[in-house]
Parts: structure tokens; sequence; C-alpha cells
């Protein structure tokens, strides 16, 4: 950010842009505000009037963010429930945010990035290619007994 001095109008227009190009956590508008250099007062009044007007809304953004880590990153439930922590969301709109992830979908989902992983792997130990899969698919955020079903299916 430079030296700029905003007033208040200003700055609800320029973060009006900001929480239309894409859904925006509290967290990350009032991130932006500070560095705007805003008072706390005139912060809380510019996050009112975008709630008001629906340009701020954390369950929206909690169920975009959902759908787009799962179907472009091919996230598992658990890191996006960490991620949206990380983002101060609240547990009602994480639950409500899941339920934009289909079952059949996510099943779906885990045992093609398994296979893909298991194909890429260069290692003759089966153990280490166990190994290797479970740790890949931990860090994606998949549920420890979902891996395990789903490696014994693909390498067997």
């Amino acid at each position: 950010m430079s030296d700029k001095v905003y007033s208040v109008e200003e700055a609800k227009r320029a973060l009006e842009r900001f929480c239309v190009y894409q859904d925006r956590s509290h967290k990350e508008v009032e991130e932006k505000l500070r560095k705007m250099r805003m008072i706390p007062e005139a912060i809380e009044v510019i996050l009112i009037h975008l709630m008001e007007h629906n340009f701020l809304n954390e369950e929206r953004f909690a169920q975009s963010f959902a759908r787009g880590k799962f179907r472009v990153k091919k996230w598992g439930r658990q890191r996006i429930t960490q991620e949206l922590k990380m983002r101060n969301i609240s547990s009602y709109n994480i639950k409500t945010a899941l339920k934009e992830i289909e079952e059949e979908e996510y099943i779906k989902t885990v045992y093609e990035i398994a296979e893909k992983k298991f194909e890429s792997i260069r290692e003759t130990d089966m153990y280490k290619v166990k190994q290797k899969l479970f740790a890949f698919l931990q860090y994606r955020g998949y549920e420890t007994d979902l891996i395990y079903k789903v490696i014994n299916d693909v390498i067997s």
C-alpha cells in the first residue's frame, strides 16, 4: 500500500470493489483496512456497511472457499476446515461450507488423486509406497479411515 490517505467513503468504495472481485473473509477485509491505515472506528463503520449491503458475507465466503479448494486443489474436508479456522470462520459456517461437497464426488476425487499419485511413485518397497501415499492424502486433508480404505483398494 502507498502512503495515500483514504476517507471513509473512498475506503468503502475500494473495499466494495475488493469484495466484488471475489468473496472475502472478515479477517481479510480487516487486514486490508488496517493496511490502508484506517482507524478502528472507521474499520467498524466500513465492515458494517459491507455486511449490510451484502458485499461481505462470511457464510458465502466459506461456501465458495470450500467448493473452490475441493474442486480446484482437490483438498479434503480436514484441510478445508483447518484453513477456514485460520481465517476465523465460525464452526457453524464451516459446517455449512462442507455441505457444499457432495459425498459421491468427494469419494471419487480421493480415489482419482490416490491412483494418479500411486502411478507416479517410483518405489519398489510396498511399505514405502503406502507411506508416501498416506502422507500425500493426509497432507491434502483427507480423513485417516478413508485414506486406509483408499490405499487398500488402490494397491491390491
